[in-house]
């Protein structure tokens, strides 16, 4: 698209402006001196000028030059503007447009630069003195009151209301782009904490495949090795248990990473499997027993349906108390208690024995991971050693999840 040549020399003068200040301001000085100049020779008809011309240039010449600090001291650029030009007017030369140029680019920059009470104040003082010195000037005798008091008003207003609107629009430019660099910072801190969650989801995924089968296989192991000699057929058994759970981790990280590799738009792409939930506890259970822990699952309640993302939850967190029962713990037995109250889903999972020595000096991720899973579907969860003996986990979780899920549905 091409840009339009007005546009282009538009741009290249404010870049220029930008670049070179003071050159800009000397040559809007210069203008407005050589209006101010050519006002001085203005007359009415039939009148005669005053013969005080040099002294009339000089002090225009003040008012000018004054205005080149304007940037930085818009209010003097004004008050030594006005003072000239009236003590010009006090001289008995005609009040016009020309002779005003230099207080009209003052107040321009004053209600650009300035805020609005100050612009009032200085513009309304400004208003006054030109006016005032307009009625009592000689050179306006010819004139009717209203036409000495209307034309000083109207043409003073002008810069002042310019440079008001100046001064909006660059706030709201300003404005504009702060909104756009806020903006900007939001969608990369949210883009930034999308990646921190994924990468915790992605952590806790795989942290319990690997863990809850891992533990599972060294547990089965052992005790196919301990049986090997006093129970040979019990201890194929369990080994032909192990070689299904190492084929459920290798299923379950090959899905899991999978699915960080999937292009959903690619064409041919495979669906991912349904995520893991409640109905495999039976599959959860056996495999525990088959490392040599009995488990018990309880339903109290009316069965009612879950989310997929709650269903997960709640299938992973009793995954990974079972798991930690067979790594950290000496009890044979686990108790599973599923209640379903009201809008919420109750589960306990406990054992009675006591922690294993190496329980104490490991420091895992494993009750970290359940709570943050609890937590990032509006649940909660408690875990810790019970007063009776063994340990205990205890999360509470809504049948529907009341915040977005970080977990996906898709294991």
């Amino acid at each position: 698209m091409s840009i339009p040549v007005e546009r282009r020399y538009a741009d290249r003068l404010e870049e220029f402006g930008e670049q070179h200040p003071f050159l800009i301001d000397l040559a809007m000085v210069l203008a407005l001196m050589a209006c101010a100049v050519f006002g001085i020779w203005l007359t009415l008809p039939n009148d005669d000028p005053p013969d005080q011309d040099q002294a009339a240039v000089a002090l225009m010449g003040v008012a000018c030059l004054v205005l080149l600090k304007h940037r930085t001291h818009p209010r003097t650029a004004v008050v030594v503007t006005v003072g000239c030009t009236v003590a010009v007017v006090a001289m008995g030369y005609l009040v016009t447009p020309l002779l005003l140029a230099p207080i009209m680019g003052a107040l321009y920059w004053l209600a650009g630069l300035t805020e609005r009470k100050t612009t009032r104040g200085y513009g309304v003082a400004a208003l006054l003195a030109v006016i005032g010195g307009a009625v009592f000037a000689d050179s306006m005798d010819h004139l009717s009151l209203l036409l000495r008091t209307i034309g000083p008003f109207f043409w003073l207003m002008l810069p002042l209301a310019a440079g008001s609107m100046t001064r909006l629009r660059r706030a709201y430019l300003q404005a504009v782009q702060a909104r756009a660099e806020h903006a900007e910072r939001t969608r990369e801190e949210e883009a930034r904490l999308r990646v921190t969650e994924e990468r915790m989801r992605i952590a806790r995924e795989l942290h319990d495949v690997v863990a809850h089968h891992m533990a599972l296989a060294n547990a089965q192991a052992g005790t196919a090795a301990h049986l090997a000699l006093t129970n040979p057929e019990q201890s194929q058994k369990i080994l032909n248990d192990l070689a299904g759970t190492t084929s459920s981790a290798l299923r379950e990280l090959k899905a899991a990473l999978g699915l960080l590799r999937q292009d959903g738009d690619a064409p041919g792409t495979v669906p991912p499997e349904p995520a893991p939930g409640l109905a495999r506890l039976p599959e959860l259970v056996s495999a525990c027993e088959s490392a040599g822990l009995e488990v018990s699952v309880v339903t109290e309640g009316e069965r009612q349906p879950l989310s997929p993302g709650v269903d997960l939850t709640a299938f992973r967190i009793v995954q990974e108390a079972l798991t930690n029962v067979t790594k950290h713990a000496t009890a044979e037995t686990a108790h599973v208690l599923l209640a379903y109250t009201g809008s919420r889903l109750l589960i306990t999972v406990t054992n009675d024995g006591p922690s294993k020595p190496e329980a104490a000096r490991g420091r895992g991720f494993g009750v970290m991971g359940m709570r943050e899973r609890a937590h990032s579907i509006g649940g909660e969860l408690c875990a810790g050693p019970r007063p009776q003996g063994g340990f205990e986990v205890t999360t509470a979780l809504p049948l529907q999840p009341s915040v977005h899920l970080a977990e996906g549905t898709t294991a």
